[in-house]
């Protein structure tokens, strides 16, 4: 089988195309035969800095989708051809991946391969932050960085199907601004400007919840666009600088609060929450209450060229590798 890996770190081109034996499935796991893969930042991160990656040479990947090929001892409620969604610690770029059963998710009655491999990462993550972390409540409103990628387009749809009074979004440019428009925003400001831009909005008030991926200066900035009683989420550190570290100084003024949350460590906490709360997700796009926009494939063949677009910042939506060609 084909897969694709790196065997050191660097820019898009360390990434090679090899031939690799085809995986069994041990216990607990299945093997899938993938249609597609979704790229996501982390992958990048991978890459260039090893973020995540226990040796080399390594395959990144962390969503796929297709059909079930072998099932391991002791998994049940799986079956072989079965149609999947499968949230993955790496691996995903590959014709066959191996994956733990209870992070396999069979898709809904109505979902397409193509749809699901959007989904593992991108669509729990973002219920996650607005629900059961953000605990976002009707009549709040939302600030969500980096609104025109694949978390922020489904984060605007499901504040907004929340009945969020407002929800605002941040991105680096203007092209970027148009596509988040289109997903539940009701206004978008550009990263350098957004405080001021904030509390223009929102007549000094602030807002009640922010949703950051980056870290560093946006995170601090971040809360100071907090309303009383405001919760900020962190969820990436896209940024690269130093982890973020808030203390009483700026918390206890207004009675601000801060939270964590990232999907690959509830997916080994607790992977019955993440079964629970993906099956939750993953219904909010067979009922119709978001849309997840895939904004370019590539075959697997051309990883390198997904990799150069989504790092060149200038990617909106999802963007996902198709094994096949």
């Amino acid at each position: 089988m084909r897969v694709v890996e790196f065997q050191e770190y660097g820019g898009p081109e360390v990434l090679k195309v090899v031939r690799a034996d085809t995986p069994e499935p041990g216990p607990g796991q299945v093997t899938i035969d993938a249609t597609y893969a979704g790229v996501n930042f982390a992958d990048l991160k991978a890459r260039a800095e090893g973020y995540r990656v226990e040796s080399l040479p390594f395959v990144p990947g962390l969503e796929v989708s297709g059909r079930i090929r072998a099932v391991g001892h002791g998994v049940e409620g799986l079956r072989p051809g079965q149609e999947v969604a499968a949230l993955t610690e790496g691996g995903a770029y590959a014709e066959v991946v191996v994956a733990e059963a209870a992070t396999v998710f069979p898709l809904p009655e109505g979902m397409d391969l193509r749809t699901a491999a959007a989904l593992p990462t991108v669509l729990p993550t973002a219920h996650a932050l607005l629900h059961e972390v953000g605990r976002l409540r009707a009549g709040e409103s939302v600030l969500v960085h980096g609104a025109a990628g694949g978390i922020g387009t489904v984060a605007g749809q499901l504040a907004k199907a929340a009945g969020a009074s407002a929800v605002y979004g941040v991105v680096s440019s203007g092209a970027k601004a148009a596509h988040a428009l289109k997903y539940g925003y009701d206004e978008v400001f550009t990263t350098d400007s957004f405080p001021g831009e904030v509390r223009l909005a929102t007549g000094g008030r602030g807002v009640d919840l922010v949703l950051d991926p980056v870290g560093g200066d946006t995170l601090r900035r971040g809360l100071d666009t907090l309303a009383v009683f405001g919760r900020l989420v962190s969820f990436g550190n896209a940024s690269g600088a130093e982890p973020w570290r808030v203390g009483q100084s700026e918390l206890y003024v207004e009675g601000r609060s801060v939270a964590g949350f990232s999907i690959l460590t509830l997916a080994r906490s607790a992977p019955e929450v993440l079964r629970s709360l993906t099956e939750s997700a993953f219904r909010t796009v067979t009922d119709g209450t978001v849309e997840l926009p895939i904004t370019a494939e590539f075959p697997l063949s051309e990883a390198a060229a997904a990799h150069t677009l989504m790092g060149g910042r200038t990617s909106v939506g999802k963007l996902l590798l198709r094994m096949a060609g």
